[in-house]
């Protein structure tokens, strides 16, 4: 007897190929029969008028702390996702020297709702291990994470001491099941970070066969610097390179993305493997604490609230003339929204532009303020968002066939912990989103393709062969939706509604959602490339 069969559905088996009406039989936690199933099943599920696919693989997320936090995957499995992949733009939960390190990462919500048991990327990965998760979870050691491991809170690159010591470190995580190596070269400590430096430690995922992920150092005015460094990075390691939300921001010129493409195909011509992802709406988030210029960031959040207590420091912060969004210097505060903070919850949601005038000051004046009203380490935490990307830069990069498609978010729930958490506002509703705006409205792919970019195009960029395709033999990870109906329904007023077009989604086979409502299984698992 089988343990699911799904009936009467359109399958997408995500190839790109054309779909085909066949039911599918699952035994053991994967597919053993495509066509016309025959036999009894423990569970039979409808799919008639509906189209079946592999479940959605999310290429680039941070949910690190908030699995660990509560592994059910709320936002993500209510939208057909059954794989993440966290660990990205150089930030990881392991490895660390301490369990004080390890807090100071974690948002102020995590803490004492996990145990932070573990300091080697190894260890990390069994805590995941024990814990009942929603998805599956493959993860990547960050380049951020290994630094301060080695140089600590110095405002300062590596040594070559150090650079030693941080090859061998990676070395240890990726032999530990870390699935890859990424930077964040806009942040601090992956702005430090020389080509040289990233090369050495890239040379190392190239020994691992494993991928390359990287936030490249400037995505607007200086947007060809930050590409070209990225594929010459990966061109001098010999490693295989994703370059992550490759859409350019405010300030690039209009030809920037057409640009970028062309130059990821200059380097494929000479031999460089790079493909690239994209996030699909025109919002783009990161930590206020990005905003403030490297020296100012000096020696942790203690130095920081002294430097935005003193007048003439604050004001020369302000007068940063290469902020991280150039919106900001632009005075286009009516497109940059708190979307985080433990302390002015009530303040979530609002344009700084209303911020400022609520508080009778200047929005940048009002950044720097809720910064120093965070308490602890929250200052780490808080987090905004801008209108900095274009729908036509988007539209652009989709119509290339190596562009995958992320949500560069966090998995979450509207309860617990995680209740007043928001990752970005593509959190509860990025595949949606793809599928219903890009896809089914604009038409930009078909369903056949635009499936394929959330399937098997990054379980292949991950070197995941038995799933992402929907064929016999390969772990039973499928999502059964409505093409017609799908949709996200989060925004910047509502940003936690789930997604909706939903039937049926299985994760190893087992049923985690049904007729569009979550069941009670947690069957994923922690992936490790060895």
């Amino acid at each position: 007897m089988l343990d699911v069969v799904i009936r009467n559905g359109v399958l997408y088996d995500g190839s790109g190929d054309s779909p085909f009406k066949a039911d599918i039989g699952v035994k053991d936690g994967r597919i053993v029969e495509i066509g016309m199933v025959a036999g009894d099943a423990d569970h039979v599920l409808e799919a008639a008028g509906l189209a079946v696919s592999p479940g959605f693989v999310d290429l680039h997320t941070h949910s690190d702390f908030t699995l660990a936090a509560n592994g059910r995957a709320e936002s993500q499995v209510h939208q057909g996702v059954t794989t993440e992949v966290v660990g990205q733009c150089g930030i990881s939960c392991a490895p660390a020297r301490t369990k004080a390190d390890i807090a100071l990462m974690a948002p102020g919500f995590i803490h004492g709702a996990v145990e932070a048991d573990w300091r080697s990327f190894g260890e990390y990965l069994d805590h995941l291990d024990k814990i009942p998760l929603g998805v599956n979870v493959a993860a990547f050691v960050g380049h951020g994470t290994i630094h301060r491991a080695i140089v600590g809170d110095a405002l300062r690159p590596a040594d070559v001491d150090e650079m030693d010591s941080m090859v061998a470190l990676l070395e240890e995580s990726l032999e530990g099941g870390a699935y890859g190596f990424s930077t964040g070269l806009e942040y601090w400590p992956g702005s430090l970070a020389s080509p040289d430096q990233l090369a050495d430690l890239a040379k190392v995922a190239a020994k691992h066969d494993v991928l390359y992920a990287t936030h490249v150092r400037n995505r607007d005015l200086f947007y060809d610097l930050g590409f070209g460094e990225a594929l010459a990075t990966a061109r001098a390691a010999g490693a295989r390179l994703q370059i992550s939300h490759i859409q350019p921001k405010f300030g690039a010129p209009d030809f920037a993305m057409q640009h970028a493409i062309d130059m990821c195909a200059q380097a494929r011509g000479h031999g460089v493997d790079v493909a690239f992802d994209v996030i699909p709406h025109d919002w783009s988030h990161t930590r206020v604490m990005a905003i403030l210029p490297q020296w100012a960031q000096d020696g942790g959040v203690e130095k920081v609230r002294e430097r935005l207590k003193d007048h003439d420091t604050r004001e020369r912060i302000k007068r940063n003339p290469r902020p991280m969004w150039r919106l900001v210097n632009s005075d286009g505060w009516d497109r940059i929204v708190l979307m985080q903070s433990e302390a002015n919850h009530d303040l979530v949601g609002m344009t700084f532009d209303d911020i400022g005038r609520r508080r009778n000051t200047h929005p940048y004046d009002a950044v720097l303020d809720l910064l120093l009203e965070e308490e602890g380490d929250q200052m780490n935490h808080l987090m905004w968002t801008s209108q900095s990307f274009d729908n036509g830069d988007i539209e652009l990069a989709l119509q290339q066939a190596e562009c995958a498609v992320i949500s560069d978010t966090q998995a979450l729930a509207p309860y617990g912990c995680l209740k007043h958490h928001i990752g970005s506002l593509s959190g509860y509703g990025w595949a949606a989103r793809f599928l219903a705006y890009y896809v089914r409205d604009r038409e930009i792919l078909t369903l056949e393709e635009g499936i394929r970019r959330i399937t098997s195009l990054p379980a292949q960029r991950m070197g995941i062969s038995d799933r992402g395709i929907l064929k016999p033999g390969t772990c039973a990870d499928i999502t059964v939706f409505d093409a017609t109906d799908i949709e996200s329904h989060a925004s910047v007023e509502t940003p936690r509604k789930y997604a909706t077009g939903i039937a049926h989604v299985l994760v190893n086979g087992t049923i985690s959602m049904r007729d569009g409502h979550r069941t009670d299984s947690n069957s994923g698992r922690v992936l490790r490339p060895n």
